[in-house]
């Protein structure tokens, strides 16, 4: 990948590409939302027809994932989980925002020798999800919230699972709770990573070969990008579902 600034606060590293990409989503998903939804009518037509067939795509995947009067408390959470992460997976592919950097600059980390391997090359602009620690931390966070969730609700339920199908399958248990987040991120993550690499060596290459891979490539990955986005919702709304369903 491409060198990026990062600036390092309280011990911690901080990319800044990741934190403006993470920014910029956030308010593109704003923008879209409060533009489709302003003047709803009765008789919906044109952006409030598009809004709503997409609340309709999120309420059928947590209506299926659990009951439906429960699903109805989730549908925003669902919502704003796929089109974060569908936007984040996009922007990596539409945007590249690369800058030749001359001299060092130590407090974003850009020091003589990281600029000579780079080339003098910095990127100032990535998909937040082809950062591991975004993933990681959205995977974790829904598996928080769905243990608080499930712990909140049925108490006597939640504690009586981590020892089914027998007392014995404990530790099992607490172990495949915590592969569940891994398998999360890393599904997401890899996807993203993976194919910003190959458009970046595409790119590269597109001078000395044809533009042509580049693009079909690029087309490819806005399809991946928005089957990740459904995967990880879906995933967040099965993991929510184990553990408020009653049954």
């Amino acid at each position: 990948m491409d060198l990026t600034p990062k600036v390092k606060f309280i011990g911690l590293t901080f990319d800044l590409t990741t934190i403006i990409g993470s920014l910029v989503t956030a308010v593109i998903v704003f923008l879209i939302v409060v533009t489709l939804t302003r003047r709803m009518a009765i008789r919906p037509s044109g952006k409030q027809n598009a809004i709503e067939y997409i609340i309709d795509f999120i309420s059928g995947i947590t209506g299926i994932m659990m009951e439906k009067k429960e699903s109805v408390k989730y549908i925003s959470f669902a919502l704003t989980t796929f089109l974060f992460i569908m936007i984040a997976n996009l922007l990596g592919v539409i945007i590249d925002v690369t800058a030749e950097v001359t001299g060092p600059i130590p407090s974003l980390g850009l020091t003589a020798s990281a600029l000579e391997a780079a080339n003098h090359s910095v990127s100032w602009f990535k998909s937040p999800t082809s950062d591991l620690n975004v993933t990681f931390a959205m995977a974790g966070a829904v598996m928080l919230y769905s243990h608080v969730a499930g712990a909140v609700k049925h108490p006597l339920i939640y504690a009586k699972d981590y020892f089914k199908p027998y007392w014995w399958m404990f530790p099992f248990n607490i172990i495949d709770e915590l592969a569940k987040p891994v398998t999360h991120a890393a599904r997401l993550w890899a996807n993203i990573f993976a194919g910003e690499v190959l458009i970046l060596i595409l790119r590269e290459g597109a001078l000395y070969l044809t533009a042509v891979p580049l693009f079909v490539w690029m087309g490819f990955s806005i399809f991946v990008g928005c089957i990740q986005a459904y995967i990880f919702t879906v995933l967040a709304m099965v993991y929510i579902g184990q553990k408020v369903s009653s049954d």
